[in-house]
């Protein structure tokens, strides 16, 4: 389960989500219009070229587990290290509280504008279909916090997308949502896994204490074709 881990994102796009991906036996994308991210069958020495065909000059693409030179035909926008945690408490008990409500096409946009003003990592027009996401509204009908599910493999199942509105931080939305998401998937028999960034102490520190532990700290890149 932790090899699925340490390649998660390979696993998805050529297991579960191979119907939401493009590409080859050697390297996969997400789909035009879900999250930008790429995959190789070996992440340490991908097959970037086998990409070129599915790929387009103004894309950016996230990329984990590789720190080798980038082939004439790629560049690095970006590199960082990301952390990698796998759930390994009980299960948690999930408030039924009716404030917190299952998102869905008619949330999309709120839901884009959300992402874009907080950037909680790769997100796109249709990231939503990969899995189930849930939300807080404000009095106004305003969508203020969010968490959902992105890829998965096996029984690993990653939360991503967790992110709060700068009006309604400190209100444990965040926590909530996410505790929501790990109680479901524990109910089907699944292991919650998510990503963060290595200088996001404060998101670090929360999912541990919550039950979440360190599994590995990965190389980071964003990558677009030259």
């Amino acid at each position: 389960m932790t090899d699925l881990l340490t390649n998660l994102t390979w696993h998805a796009l050529s297991g579960p989500h191979a119907s939401f991906a493009a590409g080859t036996s050697t390297a996969r994308r997400y789909a035009t219009g879900f999250s930008p991210i790429v995959g190789f069958a070996d992440a340490l020495h991908p097959d970037l070229d086998a990409l070129l065909p599915f790929c387009t000059p103004d894309e950016h693409f996230y990329a984990i587990g590789w720190s080798g030179p980038a082939p004439s035909t790629w560049q690095v926008d970006m590199e960082s290290v990301i952390v990698k945690m796998i759930w390994d408490a009980p299960a948690p008990v999930a408030d039924t509280l009716p404030d917190v409500v299952r998102l869905g096409a008619a949330d999309v946009e709120q839901v884009l504008a959300l992402a874009d003003l907080t950037r909680p990592g790769p997100f796109s027009t249709r990231t939503i279909e990969l899995g189930e996401y849930v939300g807080c509204f404000d009095d106004n009908g305003r969508l203020v916090a969010m968490a959902g599910e992105r890829m998965a493999a096996g029984t690993l199942r990653e939360i991503s997308g967790v992110c709060t509105h700068p009006d309604a931080q400190g209100k444990g939305y965040a926590k909530r949502l996410v505790t929501r998401l790990v109680a479901q998937q524990m109910q089907r028999g699944e292991v919650p896994v998510l990503h963060v960034m290595q200088g996001n102490a404060g998101a670090r520190r929360i999912y541990e204490r919550m039950g979440f532990r360190v599994h590995s700290e990965p190389v980071v890149r964003v990558i677009s074709r030259r």
